[in-house]
């Protein structure tokens, strides 16, 4: 991976990634098509979900990837009962929605952003869209599914307003059952999302070429590759 460079990102109120490091790789803000929020799993980093941007090959994006303290978001199943994974939950939620902020004071609004996460990253960015429901331009939860207990799941609490989303997951998957997955594409359409599901059968935990090819067409429908340019 080239160009990518580490910078502190702003601090929050207390919790373990109140300090998180945030790597920037691709187009400069100010120039921009759009964001992409990458979100790495468990005992994963930043640099290397970054990876995904060189597939995506979308030079004029710019993908922003923070690093969980100790590697990981929080420290349970996305299945155990909320209380065991904070402070980490609260706190990578809390950072999540710091940088959204961040990306609109910087101009890019929540339409022109997406965000993607792999494994515990992608519990975390869809915990975070039911948590904070608009418009976003792009939401992919790649093997993940809303966090909580059987029966504890979080209904969105307002309107998603048709931003697209991809849930991809193997069945059966170590860590993510598939019934945990429908759900969440059950809760976020009743929200207002346009949820596309897709079941892999026996595949690994891992990032399938075919779910890399869905991220690169919800890009595109977010920020089509021949917009004109805005007249200055």
């Amino acid at each position: 991976m080239t160009g990518a460079a580490s910078t502190a990102g702003p601090a929050l109120q207390g919790g373990p990634h109140a300090a998180a490091p945030v790597r920037h790789h691709g187009a400069p803000l100010a120039e921009a098509a759009g964001a992409v929020i990458l979100v790495h799993g468990r005992g994963a980093t930043s640099e290397g979900i970054l990876n995904l941007a060189e597939e995506l090959g979308r030079k004029d994006l710019a993908y922003l990837a923070p690093q969980a303290a100790g590697t990981t978001w929080y420290p349970q199943s996305f299945l155990a009962p909320r209380a065991a994974n904070e402070p980490g939950l609260s706190s990578g939620l809390a950072l999540l929605e710091r940088m959204i902020d961040d990306l609109g004071q910087a101009g890019v609004e929540p339409e022109r952003v997406a965000l993607v996460g792999f494994s515990q990253g992608a519990c975390l960015v869809l915990e975070s869209v039911a948590r904070h429901p608009r418009r976003y331009g792009a939401v992919a939860g790649l093997t993940g599914g809303l966090i909580g207990p059987p029966g504890e799941v979080l209904e969105p609490g307002g309107n998603l307003a048709g931003t697209p989303v991809f849930l991809g997951s193997g069945d059966p998957d170590p860590h993510v059952p598939w019934g945990r997955v429908e759900e969440t594409a059950r809760l976020l359409r009743g929200a207002g999302a346009e949820v596309e599901l897709e079941r892999y059968p026996g595949r690994p935990h891992t990032v399938s070429r075919n779910e890399v090819e869905r991220v690169g067409e919800l890009l595109r429908r977010m920020a089509p590759v021949d917009r004109a340019p805005v007249p200055s």
